[in-house]
């Protein structure tokens, strides 16, 4: 029976992690902060086939402990202070978590055992104010926040360690990927949440932003699979994992509407304080080399992606 490690198993990446890793058979080592603390996981289904181990992701010495006690062959890293409207709070904690933590544990991993194999979650944010669109894996990284340069310096020590030390290491790139789990700070869940409770009768408007930015949106579970799929591969890579395509947050709001059989434009209301203007480019992705190389392919549409969310959320609210 194979061990894999998943920090962050808590969140949205980590728990369909988690779900696939046991359904292939393995035994699934979950990183939490404080177990004495841990209050359960998105999918309940987990919380008597996960293992779990309390890990501070600065304590060096811990770290190198907890790989020489479960010896994992894989190791999955979704430990990170989020996105979403969070990528400019605490910036020294954002690169501690988000950047220095992944030295950390290359560093353990170069100490216990140099077979063992880690995914890094990395993020499009390394784009930033990208040059051009669509971005690939060989498109420059511009980061525009903290979040984004965190997430650069992790990515730029994997491919360190990757040469130098020939560890197999490797960097996701994931585009927006969103699921029911995701938090409430989130547009595509805030825009869910808030119609389920409109159709519920327990709400009367939704306060947006730019309706017109356009976003790459994938389905979690998808992109976790890619992940997986990466450390099955025989060579240690990078790789951007993305729909290829671009929809509106108006268009996602049209679709969450019309699937409660609302009309989004007698609910929906712009808020000037929260509006951003358009990037000059889109950020949207070009998973050419991964759909190639590996031969992964998302599985769930966008407008089943926001159905599953919508659904989701009404059985939240009423059964709240």
């Amino acid at each position: 029976m194979v061990t894999a490690l998943i920090t962050g198993v808590t969140g949205q990446d980590g728990s369909y992690m988690a779900e696939l890793l046991l359904s292939k058979g393995y035994r699934v080592v979950g990183v939490v902060r404080d177990i004495k603390n841990f209050s359960g996981f998105p999918a309940l289904r987990l919380a008597n086939n996960v293992e779990l181990v309390s890990l501070d992701m600065l304590d060096q010495n811990r770290l190198i402990e907890v790989l020489k006690e479960y010896q994992p062959k894989e190791i999955y890293n979704f430990a990170a202070y989020s996105s979403g409207s969070g990528m400019f709070d605490n910036p020294v904690g954002i690169g501690e978590i988000n950047g220095l933590a992944i030295s950390r544990i290359l560093e353990a991993i170069r100490t216990v055992d140099k077979s063992i194999r880690f995914c890094q979650a990395s993020s499009s944010e390394m784009f930033g104010n990208a040059y051009n669109s669509p971005q690939s894996e060989g498109t420059p990284f511009r980061p525009r926040t903290p979040y984004g340069a965190a997430k650069l310096y992790a990515h730029s020590m994997i491919g360190i360690y990757r040469q130098h030390y020939g560890l197999f290491g490797c960097s996701a790139i994931l585009f927006n990927h969103e699921s029911p789990r995701r938090g409430l700070n989130f547009v595509t869940r805030k825009i869910t949440h808030e119609a389920a409770k409109i159709k519920l009768g327990l709400s009367n408007k939704l306060y947006l932003g730019n309706l017109d930015s356009y976003r790459d949106w994938g389905f979690a579970g998808d992109y976790v699979r890619a992940m997986w799929m990466m450390l099955q591969h025989q060579t240690a890579d990078d790789y951007v994992i993305s729909t290829n395509e671009t929809h509106s947050v108006r268009n996602l709001c049209e679709i969450v509407f019309n699937y409660l059989e609302l009309n989004y434009n007698d609910y929906v209301q712009m808020n000037k304080e929260i509006y951003r203007p358009d990037e000059n480019i889109q950020l949207v992705g070009d998973s050419t080399k991964i759909r190639t190389e590996l031969n992964w392919s998302p599985e769930v549409e966008f407008e089943e992606m926001l159905s599953l969310m919508v659904d989701s959320d009404l059985e939240l609210l009423r059964n709240n």
